[in-house]
């Protein structure tokens, strides 16, 4: 079988005051935000050459994005072939949220666990986030 989960992707949480938190992380941790989040760059452990992204994001807390979960958090995994996974996913049982959607980072669609939490799975294209920092 193929890899499932490649890596994490992103991580996400809601905030009571989004710009507050990110001043704060900003100051005390260097974590520099802008409305998208903070995007952290790494390289390949089996292929040095190839890129990777993880983005760390803070939302309002009044955000639906993680909906119908009520949890205040959700994590992003990186996938590969996000088509067939969701195929087998959907063959074992696991509750799959909305419908799978592209856009220039790649590919997304969430999954529910058992315990309600919505995880966000998504098959990047990080070269779209190299051409958006030349930019």
């Amino acid at each position: 079988m193929k890899k499932r989960v490649t890596g994490i992707g992103g991580i996400f949480f809601k905030a009571k005051d989004e710009a507050g938190m990110k001043d704060w992380y900003g100051k005390h941790l260097g974590i520099d935000s802008d409305k998208y989040g903070h995007i952290f760059w790494w390289r390949d452990a089996e292929d040095k050459e190839k890129k990777g992204t993880t983005n760390w994001s803070i939302m309002k807390e009044s955000t639906g994005y993680f909906n119908p979960s009520k949890q205040s958090f959700m994590i992003n995994y990186r996938v590969e072939n996000l088509d067939e996974l969701l195929d087998s996913l959907k063959n074992e049982g696991v509750e799959v949220v909305g419908e799978p959607e592209s856009h220039i980072y790649g590919k997304f669609a969430w999954i529910l666990d058992p315990e309600g939490n919505k995880i966000e799975l998504w098959e990047p294209i990080d070269e779209a986030f190299e051409e958006e920092e030349k930019a």
